[in-house]
């Protein structure tokens, strides 16, 4: 199999290629992973990428990074600092109220 391209996606953006897909015809990794996407994508792909999208412009993330964030949905400061320490950069309060808030208000 060929990769035709390669990026970063959300959780509800995989649950919604592999229903594409039909679970009848999906191999068992393909399953798996189709399961564990259901269970645990927080929101809809296109509030997904719009928190993405918002992060990426607002808050100085990168995609990768605002990928993190829309799968998890943190709903705190702390929660929020636990990603941050990570990636071992600083982000300044201010910014991590604006992630909070871009996340509120699409969620």
């Amino acid at each position: 199999m060929e990769t035709l391209k390669k990026e970063v996606i959300s959780l509800s953006e995989v649950k919604d290629i592999l229903e594409k897909v039909g679970v009848e015809e999906m191999d068992q990794i393909q399953r798996w992973t189709y399961d564990y996407v259901s269970k645990f994508a927080k929101s809809p792909s296109h509030v997904s990428r719009t928190i993405i999208n918002q992060l990426v412009s607002s808050c100085d993330l990168k995609e990768d990074e605002a990928v993190e964030i829309a799968n998890a949905m943190p709903k705190s400061i702390e929660e929020l600092r636990a990603f941050t320490f990570g990636w071992k950069k600083l982000i300044l309060t201010d910014t991590l109220n604006k992630i909070l808030d871009i996340i509120n208000k699409e969620h």
